[in-house]
């Protein structure tokens, strides 16, 4: 039985597919195949049921389970080897949704890649469903995420809360408002994000619209990007809800169509996110560091605010 092994079946059983978890470990699926085989002889039990997908056996589990915290130690014990060096290395798997990414990463990247060169960085853009399985299956190891999820496999860590901004066209009524409430949005005007995103899901719980199916008939153009929303308002009108980070890199025009909420305003709070059983603890800690060392002015102000569910 050898680490390599573990690593394979772990893999094998949170893919459910021959194939991907050997994309997934990097070899060959035949390879991948024999060495599942090879250790299910030396144990004397079958760990998987080749079907389409792969299913575990309920003695399997047990192995699984079992490697699982085997694995867990043996990174462990390589990060104590490090500690000891001062080394900071290794692979750090990162999911951030698309609503944070483009603002958020420049603040920090180029930073860690600086003072880090040992330490890759494999980051991916992905909805908080998509972020969220891919912890619990181990394929990520770290999610920069609009919390609280109210996951009990996960540990949030929170980072900042960002407040929500009215993005408010010329020929909206709302425009000659300095300050609003949440009462004052007009939901008929509004541009929202297509499905699957968290942040469409805090906006209609901002504005209440989960309670009145009968507005969805309003939101026929569902947008893929904060971009693409800005733009609608620009060219056609209505109002939009934006991030904090998304509106710092305006100019003074698009600033200018900015409207915010009185105190308490509504915000979302950003976390980053790993299993509670996640063992590179010290490539998170850095990880939070930076960004903490690297975010704006306006982030760090501590401000009163009433972080909105999903």
């Amino acid at each position: 039985m050898t680490l390599i092994q573990l690593q394979y079946i772990v893999a094998l059983d949170s893919l459910k597919h021959f194939a991907k978890a050997a994309a997934h470990c990097h070899i060959t699926q035949p390879s991948l195949s024999m060495q599942v085989q090879k250790l299910e002889q030396e144990l004397g039990i079958q760990i998987f049921i080749r079907t389409n997908p792969v299913t575990t056996t309920e003695t399997g589990q047990i192995v699984i389970d079992q490697a699982r915290k085997i694995l867990a130690e043996a990174h462990m014990m390589q990060q104590l080897i490090q500690q000891e060096k001062n080394i900071v290395a290794g692979i750090l798997k990162i999911g951030i949704i698309p609503t944070l990414a483009p603002y958020l990463l420049p603040q920090f990247l180029h930073d860690f890649i600086k003072k880090y060169p040992h330490v890759r960085l494999s980051i991916h853009e992905l909805t908080t469903e998509n972020i969220v399985r891919q912890l619990k299956d181990g394929s990520m190891d770290a999610g920069i995420i609009a919390t609280p999820l109210n996951v009990a496999e996960l540990k949030e860590d929170i980072l900042f809360n960002e407040e929500f901004v009215a993005y408010v066209s010329r020929k909206e009524k709302l425009f000659n408002k300095k300050y609003l409430l949440r009462d004052d949005i007009d939901v008929s005007s509004m541009w929202l994000l297509e499905e699957g995103h968290c942040l469409r899901n805090q906006v209609m719980n901002l504005c209440a619209l989960q309670k009145n199916a009968s507005i969805e008939k309003h939101f026929d153009y569902a947008a893929g990007s904060l971009e693409t929303l800005k733009h609608f308002v620009d060219k056609n009108g209505g109002i939009t809800l934006l991030p904090e980070l998304a509106t710092y890199d305006m100019n003074n025009a698009k600033k200018n169509m900015l409207r915010y909420f009185k105190s308490p305003a509504p915000a979302r709070e950003i976390s980053v996110v790993t299993l509670k059983t996640f063992t590179k603890t010290r490539l998170i800690h850095i990880l939070k560091q930076t960004i903490l060392d690297n975010l704006p002015v306006q982030l760090k102000r501590k401000k009163k605010v009433e972080v909105i569910p999903m």
